[in-house]
């Protein structure tokens, strides 16, 4: 069965995640996470792509972004890929593919998931032990988000900047945000979408999507009555 083209709907934003191949490291120091932030600052601007949350872990990264067209986000990670890649073999005497096959992608609806998608981003590091607090770990966008370092790579949302009419009450807003954490149904439905490709949130995107935006329903579509 052919595979489906990457969801698009314009003006969107897409939660992105790319791994290591067998979930080996992709940094190994502190060098190689600010070289991966300086290729995704060009990266992002050469292909048109307005970035608004990232993490770098250990052996993936999460990203939070907007293309300014469909072939936007393929064309940044294709440019983030090849020069990284290249970087990082050359630095540490190896060769070979250094990401697990394609990146994962998944539209996302602003108003029912993007903060969500902030922070399901932000909180990486703390879900997995790195970090006692999301703005403690160094390579995400979390301090730029409660006012702690103005991060260049970030262009926010106006979601984001609806929170409150000065940078202190959005601050203040987003960090109550990250303190109340995800409920178990929206990590639930993040993963679902972002592993397997499908719209996170309303449905009703479909209609400017260049493909379908949900799984069709299983088992055999009933008759219509005769």
């Amino acid at each position: 069965m052919s595979r489906l083209p990457r969801l698009y709907v314009p003006d969107m934003p897409q939660l992105i995640l790319q791994r290591g191949n067998n979930r080996a490291p992709v940094f190994n120091d502190d060098a190689d996470f600010e070289q991966y932030r300086v290729h995704l600052r060009e990266s992002a601007r050469e292909a048109g792509v307005a970035l608004h949350a990232y993490v770098l872990m250990p052996n993936h990264v999460h990203m939070v972004a907007t293309p300014g067209d469909e072939g936007a986000a393929g064309a940044m990670m294709q440019r983030l890929g090849r020069r990284y890649v290249r970087y990082f073999n050359d630095r540490h005497g190896r060769s070979g593919t250094l990401w697990e096959g394609r990146y994962r992608s998944t539209v996302v609806e602003p108003d029912a998931y993007l903060l969500a998608c902030y922070a399901y981003v932000e909180l990486n590091p703390v879900r997995h032990q790195l970090a006692s607090e999301p703005s403690h770990y160094d390579w995400s966008s979390c301090r730029h988000h409660v006012g702690l370092a103005a991060d260049p790579l970030i262009t926010d949302h106006a979601l984001y900047w609806a929170l409150g009419n000065t940078p202190f009450e959005r601050q203040a807003v987003y960090r109550t945000l990250l303190e109340n954490g995800l409920s178990g149904r929206q990590l639930e439905a993040i993963r679902f979408a972002a592993h397997r490709g499908w719209m996170l949130g309303a449905a009703d995107a479909e209609s400017t999507a260049n493909r379908r935006g949900l799984p069709l329903p299983k088992g055999r579509p009933r008759r219509p009555p005769a």
